[in-house]
């Protein structure tokens, strides 16, 4: 289901919240169509300010903590994309929306932390895994995929700032990461991911996340066949789009606070 333009040019360029209703409790319809117009408006005037195509942009729906209803209604307002921070909860819905998803193309994204011992569930049950930061987690996810299901989609997860107990590769470490995961037959590197910690300015925004581009823009000069850059969240998505994400990935504006 598509959105009006007028909707997208009446939207400030701004990193407010949108005012819709952000109860974190099931989502009506009406709440969730109001929703997804804000969030794409957002991405659509980040793009005009960037001087980026309107659709350079993808929106991943991050769905963790609400249930799999919240995800039925945001289907219904054509967000088709759907990332779980948390892996059982995630295979639980993609269990629940199962007969949606024959009719429907949901893809399901894992962009929390991965144990070992839960890396069986992910590749058996996401299409996407954003948070690879380790080999041994990249070689069980290939070698755990099944064999009737096309390769995983892996963006390797950065940690471009450095920040202390953070998830993410180190920015010294992440090409070789890179280059051994594209040698391994069930997974296809697609990118990278990165979640910085928060700064005061858009400007300061930027500036991180142009630390992420700069990497990501090396990968590409040096051959390897990555497409997705996945950066920005709710309260800096702009920024992010400035700095050239092609994925943002946007929980509270969409769903409400948890």
């Amino acid at each position: 289901m598509g959105f009006r333009g007028s909707m997208a040019l009446s939207m400030p360029h701004t990193n407010a919240m949108p005012t819709a209703d952000l109860s974190p409790t099931l989502i009506d319809p009406s709440a969730a169509l109001a929703r997804m117009a804000a969030v794409r408006a957002r991405i659509q005037q980040a793009c005009v300010l960037a001087q980026r195509p309107a659709d350079a942009v993808q929106l991943l729906a991050v769905s963790k903590t609400f249930p799999a209803d919240s995800v039925l209604a945001m289907a219904a307002a054509g967000q088709h994309a759907f990332g779980e921070n948390y892996i059982q909860e995630g295979v639980d819905k993609v269990v629940a929306l199962a007969d949606l998803r024959r009719s429907t193309p949901l893809v399901w994204h894992c962009i929390g932390p991965i144990q070992s011992n839960k890396t069986r569930l992910v590749a058996a049950h996401f299409d996407w895994v954003q948070s690879v930061d380790r080999l041994k987690i990249a070689e069980r996810l290939s070698a755990q995929r099944p064999a009737d299901l096309p390769p995983l989609q892996v963006c390797v997860q950065v940690n471009i700032d450095d920040g202390a107990n953070k998830s993410g590769v180190s920015m010294t470490e992440a090409t070789d990461l890179a280059i051994a995961i594209q040698s391994l037959p069930q997974l296809q590197l697609r990118g990278l991911m990165c979640i910085p910690d928060p700064v005061d300015t858009h400007a300061e925004q930027v500036a991180v996340f142009k630390r992420a581009r700069a990497l990501f823009d090396a990968w590409r000069a040096a051959g390897l066949p990555v497409d997705t850059l996945s950066m920005g969240m709710s309260g800096d998505l702009e920024a992010a789009v400035e700095a050239g994400a092609t994925m943002v990935r946007v929980g509270t504006a969409l769903f409400g606070a948890r």
